[in-house]
């Protein structure tokens, strides 16, 4: 079965979680088919990289990232299916159906119109991502689905496609690579006290992961406890400046606030997340979450909104706690104060009970040992390829 597999994200280059995913679901299948990789960017050794095109200089990006889902389409040879990931890429795989025949498989990693923030990121270049989006997912052959929560909102969100095409295959963890490191070298690098609780981020900075209302809830954590983001990527220069604003503020009020505004090496963002007393993920919108499943396989606590997906991986009162949300028709919070204030409640629950914290993280890893394997993800990825081929 040669499959070619079409992602905006790709090793070296990644900075989200649809490329996260991307990357072991690449190393897994490549064992189960034939598996050629199609990414933007800069060339790889083990994928083909595909540039916009540079007529399109001064254009508005979303048009020059179709001119990079053309070149993609243009670029598959002798596959017998295609698979897309994200937006960026969905449209390749639309014309790579139309031109070759062959089957397409679209992973929605989120919804366009469930993140109406994106406007103020894209501008016009928004409308045509969503149009993108709403072609390819209405007529490719099978569509992915990382989460229950994510197979509602999608078909919630385009009525004509088929619910009988939208399969669930969730996330995954390795956790091999993802695991308690008792070391504290790389605390101590950044400051950080081994020997005091701390409460960390990891993640872009946009609407979508929420850390304002983070930072807001800072303001009420336990005495003694650090905070740390790990937060770069910012979306637009507002977000930027209304999150360097909020940090400036905390660190005025509170000790021991750090900001790594970088992206880290994979093995010091392991050990940070180990050691987190409680990691927080307070998205306003997540189909899944990967950053939850790799704090749960550290050992590690989560306080989580209770969106999207996020419930099928954090269970609530055993391997973290769930903020409750009630979101408005822009997508955002409808008590912004509230949202804030059980953000903050949660957390010190937590820091305030280390020993039941510390049960949660051991649970946790069991919960993602056994139910979130890439190995399990790529067979059930494999076998969906399989029944949309002849004989």
């Amino acid at each position: 079965m040669r499959v070619a597999l079409l992602t905006r994200e790709y090793p070296p280059e990644i900075y989200g979680g649809a490329g996260v995913h991307v990357e072991y679901l690449a190393r897994e299948l490549r064992r189960l088919v034939d598996l050629d990789v199609h990414c933007f960017g800069a060339p790889r050794p083990d994928a083909t990289a595909h540039v916009a095109n540079v007529a399109l200089g001064e254009a508005n990006a979303a048009l020059r990232v179709l001119s990079v889902d053309v070149a993609m389409a243009a670029g598959i040879k002798d596959a017998e299916l295609v698979h897309s990931h994200t937006w960026y890429a969905n449209m390749g795989g639309h014309l790579a159906k139309l031109v070759y025949g062959i089957p397409h498989v679209m992973s929605a990693h989120s919804l366009e119109p469930m993140r109406p923030w994106k406007a103020e990121q894209l501008g016009g270049g928004y409308a045509l991502s969503s149009w993108a989006e709403r072609t390819a997912i209405e007529a490719a052959d099978a569509v992915v689905a990382v989460s229950a929560g994510m197979r509602d909102d999608v078909l919630r969100t385009y009525p004509a496609v088929d619910p009988a095409r939208v399969h669930v295959i969730h996330n995954g963890i390795d956790v091999d690579e993802y695991a308690p490191d008792p070391s504290t070298d790389v605390l101590e690098k950044y400051g950080v006290d081994p020997t005091k609780p701390y409460v960390l981020f990891v993640g872009r900075i946009t609407r979508q992961k929420g850390v304002p209302y983070l930072l807001e809830a800072a303001r009420q954590f336990a005495d003694g406890a650090q905070l740390v983001l790990v937060a770069g990527s910012p979306d637009t220069p507002e977000i930027a400046a209304e999150v360097a604003d909020l940090v400036a503020g905390l660190q005025q009020q509170r000790e021991r606030v750090f900001w790594l505004k970088h992206m880290l090496p994979k093995v010091e963002l392991i050990q940070l997340i180990g050691h987190a007393a409680v990691f927080v993920c307070p998205s306003i919108y997540e189909p899944l979450g990967i950053v939850n499943l790799e704090a749960m396989a550290c050992e590690t606590p989560v306080v989580a909104t209770n969106t999207g997906g996020i419930p099928e991986v954090v269970v609530d009162g055993e391997t973290g706690l769930l903020v409750p949300f009630e979101q408005g028709a822009d997508g955002l919070p409808v008590s912004r104060q509230q949202f804030v204030n059980d953000i903050a409640a949660r957390v010190n629950t937590v820091l305030a009970d280390p020993v039941r914290g510390a049960e949660m993280g051991v649970r946790g890893r069991e919960r993602v040992t056994t139910r979130f394997s890439w190995t399990r993800i790529a067979e059930e990825t494999r076998d969906l390829y399989a029944s949309l081929l002849p004989g």
